[in-house]
């Protein structure tokens, strides 16, 4: 969840992280235009895609940030495209399959070490092709119960736990 600084610092209105992070900021006296990992979050999108009772999850390349841990397929928004017309961007390049993009199944907020992220998780359907290993090392179709043995990224916790309790 973003809220809004209300006190001297950045200009009125920047989102700001919330919670132990920004109070121990600003005990200290720190300059939140200092904590660089407190700008304002990447858009990423990410498609939550069925077959039946299984969901796709795909393993991330070993040279990337985050290597190895298991994802949604989506990627960053870039400037000027929609939220939706990203997802269907990034899984056509990901994947080589279109998907029908559908309703937003969650909002998530996740500081990284290294970047804060806006995740919507949508949730889509292939509407044509059969995915493909163009960007990740695996693509696996998981039932919720199979979740625990798979190790994702941290981004993607709040997300697990709202399937698990379906």
């Amino acid at each position: 969840m973003l809220l809004y600084d209300t006190f001297s610092g950045p200009p009125r209105g920047t989102p700001v992280a919330w919670g132990k992070r920004r109070r121990a900021l600003t005990d200290e006296g720190i300059s939140l235009a200092r904590a660089s990992n407190l700008q304002s979050p990447s858009e990423v999108v990410a498609a939550l895609i069925w077959d039946g009772d299984r969901f796709l999850a795909c393993q991330r390349p070993a040279h990337k940030a985050r290597g190895l841990l298991w994802e949604f397929v989506g990627g960053k928004v870039e400037p000027g495209e929609t939220r939706e017309q990203a997802l269907v961007r990034e899984c056509k390049e990901e994947l080589d399959v279109t998907v029908s993009v559908g309703s937003v199944f969650m909002d998530v907020v996740h500081e990284y070490p290294d970047i804060t992220v806006h995740l919507t998780l949508f949730n889509a359907a292939i509407a044509a092709g059969t995915p493909k290993l163009l960007e990740h090392v695996q693509l696996r179709w998981l039932t919720v119960g199979e979740i625990p043995n798979y190790q994702f990224c941290p981004a993607d916790d709040a997300i697990l736990q709202k399937l698990m309790t379906m």
